[in-house]
């Protein structure tokens, strides 16, 4: 398939540079195979039941974003120049693998000061990315960063407005646990204990997986015959528990719905013929049409990118030209698009 099957006209007004308040009140259209309903998040308890398991991603945003000084002395005496770091993960050894602007303002060995006390230097390049050592670990440096980092926000948001520090909380799940992601899974931001609690007590279960994701998710695709596309690799986990837990709702005949396409990809990324088996390391799975779905009875997913990898993902699950329905109904009703945007369930079944 082209990638010009997978592109949308978006005004960007529908861009959401903010998240519904409270994070229930986003609007929830709710696709089957031929019909559409137009509702919220917090009436999600209304469309599952007893036996349903919806499986959430429990990765943990970092403040990766960070701004710093490398300081020079030459011939025309103490220059400074300003530098911007998003962390993109960690590497044995205590490195941490990076985007630097302008990295060409770099040299080997220099260094980066972003406060008093935390600094890094770096150490190599590899593919335009930089290699960096800090100067705390552990404790020490999650304290560090928590206090000079951001929020990565998505280069379609931070091109409107910088992030703050609502974004702190706002970019961040309800029971993120495991640090490790620079893009949340945006899909689960709209859950508060609340909803929660009013799910549990409709019969409806839940199991927590990660995957780690990374700055790739935001990344272009640039050829035109989408077969030709390399995805970007992330960590994930899917413990022995949790495969257990969906094989079981699977065996009793209940919806496996994961909740955004991380989830999604990762127990696709599990799953045998025989069930999901337990599952640690980097998946690069790239689901396009005509993949077969082996786990996954439908998913609760934000609205993605025109060209993206997303819109090939939630294509190969309801259709390509269902999906192009959906989106211009979306469109007409002026929902909010992206990341802090409004949401869809897609049960294909239904």
């Amino acid at each position: 398939m082209k990638l010009s099957d997978f592109d949308f006209d978006l005004p960007e007004r529908l861009i959401a540079l903010r998240p519904a308040r409270p994070r229930t009140a986003a609007r929830l259209l709710v696709a089957g195979r031929d019909t559409i309903r137009d509702l919220h998040v917090r009436d999600l308890p209304g469309l599952l039941g007893p036996g349903d398991r919806l499986v959430l991603n429990d990765t943990k945003v970092i403040p990766a974003r960070l701004s710093g000084l490398r300081h020079r002395s030459g011939e025309a005496g103490e220059t400074a120049a300003r530098i911007e770091v998003t962390l993109l993960a960690p590497r044995p050894g205590g490195l941490w693998s990076a985007l630097v602007k302008p990295l060409k303002k770099l040299r080997d060995g220099e260094v980066i000061a972003f406060s008093d006390g935390f600094a890094a230097t770096l150490v190599a390049r590899e593919e335009g990315q930089a290699v960096l050592r800090f100067n705390l670990a552990g404790d020490d440096f999650d304290a560090a960063l928590a206090q000079a980092g951001a929020m990565p926000l998505p280069p379609y948001i931070a091109a409107l407005r910088a992030p703050d520090e609502a974004d702190k909380t706002d970019y961040q799940t309800l029971w993120a646990a495991r640090p490790g992601a620079v893009a949340a899974p945006t899909a689960s931001l709209h859950f508060d204990a609340g909803l929660m609690a009013a799910l549990l007590a409709r019969g409806v279960q839940v199991t927590h997986v990660t995957l780690h994701v990374g700055a790739g998710t935001f990344l272009p695709v640039k050829v035109d015959d989408i077969a030709s596309h390399r995805m970007h690799a992330e960590w994930g986990e899917v413990t022995p528990q949790a495969a257990a837990e969906i094989n079981a709702t699977r065996a009793a005949g209940g919806r496996v719905i994961p909740v955004g396409t991380t989830a999604l990809r990762l127990i696709e990324s599990a799953a045998t013929d025989s069930g999901v088996q337990p599952w640690q390391g980097p998946t690069d799975i790239f689901i396009t049409p005509g993949f077969r779905f082996r786990v996954a009875d439908g998913l609760m997913t934000n609205f993605h990118l025109p060209k993206s990898t997303l819109m090939m993902l939630v294509s190969a699950l309801m259709g390509v030209d269902r999906v192009r329905g959906v989106y211009a109904h979306a469109i007409a009703q002026d929902y909010r698009f992206f990341s802090y945007g409004d949401a869809s369930l897609l049960l294909p079944d239904n």
